[in-house]
């Protein structure tokens, strides 16, 4: 049985105000709170932006001279540089996505230099302008400005690092990669045109994409279906997985050990004993013995399969060979927060130096990442 209470009795309400609150429409034009109040102390993005703004300002000379003295003001490249950042840490999957959220989020405004009555680029505009970046190598300065600033910080390992390289998803299809030299008939459907290659053999020495000329038929592994795409390589330090350099490379079979190469040629060698750790892909005589005449032992992982490894007890017989793989994770993580995070695992962008541009950037914008983490961990 329900006993009624004291408020279902309707005498004893009437002429009572209800308490609710009002939903009025607010459509007042003026606002007393900046954008810089709105956002908390201790946001996460206040670190980063702090940390940018100091590389940003240190760009400033290079900036200067990518532009004109004459004719309308560009976008200030500070401010394309935010938002290009902002795209990235928060997985924004297109440039037209990331002005519409520019537009009406207030964080996002804040961060790259906005107020809230600034107008919002279109779209295009946006992405001419960070053409202008690409030209000017402004990725890579800023990459080393991040660096360079973490160094200081003495958050860098100069002794020991890792090196491993990972498929970047080209932004063309299949349907895409066409004997060289055919001929440009129209398909029967512009959107998903009918094409059967089964049996063919394809090849890139005889085929090439038209959506996406420098990418390349790859498979990373032996029973993996092969992809359009390019290679992406890191170069890890092993202190706290640091990147220390990028590069981005046609997609072949001995790509990785290349750029490796190429990458431990470019360290400022200033330690006594220098190892670099990698997996079994580079377990190759004649990349070890490149390594050593460059005074950097290698720890890479032992291929025994069928083969002999090419090194032997005399390396991995040091406990610093155990300690090098399982260091080798960090680069892993480093890998699985560009593809996922910074949405690089199927590309966006076609051609190779916008990937690699973007690569580079990517691989700042996790430096900042981990800097900030490491940063709030200190007593």
């Amino acid at each position: 049985m329900l006993i009624p209470s004291y408020y279902d009795a309707p005498d004893l309400l009437e002429g009572s105000v209800p308490m609710r609150g009002d939903d009025p429409r607010n459509d007042s034009m003026f606002s007393y709170v900046t954008p810089e109040a709105r956002v908390r102390p201790d946001h996460p993005l206040r670190p980063i932006r702090r940390m940018t703004d100091a590389a940003l300002e240190r760009l400033s000379s290079r900036f200067d001279r990518l532009y004109s003295t004459i004719g309308r003001p560009s976008i200030p490249p500070e401010q394309l540089l935010r938002a290009l950042l902002l795209q990235m840490l928060y997985s924004i999957r297109s440039e037209r996505l990331l002005m519409e959220e520019l537009d009406y989020s207030v964080l996002y405004r804040w961060f790259v230099g906005l107020s809230l009555d600034d107008p919002i680029w279109d779209a295009t505009t946006f992405t001419k302008n960070r053409d202008r970046l690409l030209d000017g190598d402004v990725a890579d300065a800023f990459f080393a400005e991040v660096l360079g600033a973490i160094k200081q910080e003495g958050l860098l390992s100069d002794e020991h690092f890792t090196v491993d390289g990972t498929l970047l998803e080209a932004w063309a299809s299949h349907k895409s990669f066409k004997p060289k030299g055919t001929d440009q008939t129209p398909p029967d459907d512009p959107k998903n045109p009918t094409v059967n290659f089964h049996g063919q053999t394809r090849r890139n020495d005889t085929h090439r994409s038209t959506t996406d000329p420098d990418a390349r038929l790859y498979k990373k592994a032996v029973g993996r279906e092969a992809k359009l795409g390019y290679l992406g390589h890191l170069l890890t330090e092993n202190r706290h997985g640091f990147i220390v350099d990028t590069a981005v490379t046609e997609a072949h079979g001995t790509a990785e050990r290349d750029a490796a190469i190429v990458m431990l040629g470019e360290l400022p060698l200033t330690a006594r004993r220098v190892t670099v750790a990698g997996d079994k892909n580079f377990d190759i005589p004649a990349w070890v013995a490149a390594v050593r005449r460059m005074g950097i032992t290698p720890h890479v992982a032992q291929h025994t399969t069928r083969r002999r490894s090419a090194i032997d007890g005399r390396t991995t017989r040091h406990p610093g060979y155990a300690l090098s793989q399982r260091k080798r994770k960090l680069i892993e993580q480093a890998f699985g927060w560009l593809k996922t995070v910074a949405l690089l695992r199927k590309l966006r962008h076609r051609g190779g130096r916008l990937v690699d541009w973007l690569f580079s950037f990517g691989a700042a914008a996790y430096n900042l990442v981990r800097w900030r983490n490491l940063v709030a961990q200190r007593p």
